[in-house]
C-alpha cells in the first residue's frame, strides 16, 4: 500500500510534467505547424490547414529565397555577428573597469551607463534620424551598425558587470603579484571566469539583433539594406495571398535562432541566473 507522501509526491510530479507538457505543446506546435504549411500549396492550406503537407518538396522555400531572403539572411547575419561582437567587447571591458579598477567617479560612470536602460528607443527615434540624416549614416549599414550596438551595451553591461562583481579579487591580485598587466588579467582570468555570461548575453543579444524591426524599418529606405523582419513584412505584402511562400521564409528567419537557443541553452541558464541573481 503507497503512503500518503509517497502518492503526494507522485500526484506533484504529475502534475509537474502536465505543465511542462502543456507548455511545450504551446510553445513548438505553432513553429511545426509553420513548419509544415511552407511545404503545402494555397489550395492545400486552406482545404486541411492542420493536415500534414501531400508531399515534402522544397519549391516553397527555394521561391522564398529567390525572391529576396538569401539577401536578407546575410544582411541580418552579417548586422547581428558585427553588433554583437562590438556590443561584448565594449560591453566586456566597461563591466571589468566598473568592477576590477579603481577609477574616480566609479559609481557615478555606472549610473550613466545603466541610465541607457530607460532610453525606450521610440522616444529617441526623431532625433536619431535628424542626426543619422545630417552625419550620412541615414540609409546605411554603418548606421544600423551603431545603433543596434548602443542600444545593447548598457543591457550587456548590466549582466556582465552583476556577474563580475561576485568574481574573487584575490584572483587578479594573485595575477598582479606575478607580473600581468590589466591587460592580460583580463583576456586570461576574467573572461574565461566569465564563460558563462558571455554566452548568456550573446544569445540575448544575438536574439535582440535578429527580430529587431523599429530601426531596421525607419533607418533604411530602400531594399539593398532591409534585414530579416523588415524583409519577410516585404515579403508578405508582395505575396499575400500565397501563404506557404511567407510560412517557408518565417520558418527560414525562426530555425537559426532556436538552433542557437538549444545549443546555448545550458551556460544562458546559468549566466542569466548569475548575472541577475546577484
Amino acid at each position: 500500500m503507497v503512503s500518503a507522501s509517497v502518492a503526494g509526491r507522485l500526484v506533484r510530479s504529475a502534475l509537474v510534467w502536465i505543465v511542462l507538457v502543456g507548455l511545450a505543446v504551446v510553445v513548438l506546435y505553432p513553429l511545426i505547424w509553420m513548419f509544415l504549411n511552407g511545404f503545402k500549396t494555397n489550395t492545400e492550406l486552406f482545404d486541411k490547414p492542420f493536415a500534414l503537407p501531400s508531399r515534402f518538396g522544397w519549391e516553397n522555400f527555394v521561391a522564398a529565397w529567390q525572391q529576396g531572403v538569401g539577401k536578407f539572411v546575410l544582411t541580418s547575419v552579417s548586422l547581428t555577428v558585427l553588433a554583437t561582437f562590438f556590443t561584448e567587447a565594449i560591453g566586456a571591458w566597461a563591466a571589468y573597469g566598473l568592477t576590477r579598477v579603481r577609477i574616480p567617479l566609479n559609481r557615478t560612470f555606472t549610473v550613466v551607463v545603466l541610465a541607457g536602460l530607460m532610453l525606450a528607443p521610440t522616444v529617441a527615434l526623431v532625433p536619431l534620424v535628424k542626426m543619422f540624416q545630417g552625419w550620412g549614416l541615414y540609409n546605411t549599414f554603418l548606421g544600423l551598425l551603431i545603433l543596434y550596438t548602443a542600444f545593447r551595451v548598457p543591457f550587456t553591461v548590466f549582466l556582465m558587470r552583476a556577474y563580475m562583481m561576485d568574481l574573487p579579487l584575490e584572483v587578479d591580485e594573485a595575477a598582479a603579484i606575478d607580473g600581468a598587466s590589466r591587460a592580460a588579467a583580463f583576456w586570461r582570468i576574467t573572461l574565461p571566469m566569465s564563460k558563462p555570461i558571455i554566452i548568456t548575453t550573446i544569445v540575448l543579444n544575438v536574439l535582440t539583433n535578429w527580430n529587431e524591426y523599429l530601426f531596421a524599418m525607419v533607418f533604411t529606405s530602400g531594399t539593398g539594406l532591409q534585414t530579416l523582419p523588415v524583409g519577410l513584412a516585404d515579403l508578405m505584402s508582395k505575396n499575400g495571398t500565397q501563404y506557404p511562400l511567407v510560412f517557408a521564409g518565417m520558418t527560414m528567419a525562426a530555425v537559426p535562432m532556436v538552433i542557437l537557443f538549444f545549443v546555448c541553452q545550458r551556460y544562458f541558464v546559468r549566466g542569466l541566473a548569475g548575472g541577475v541573481g546577484k
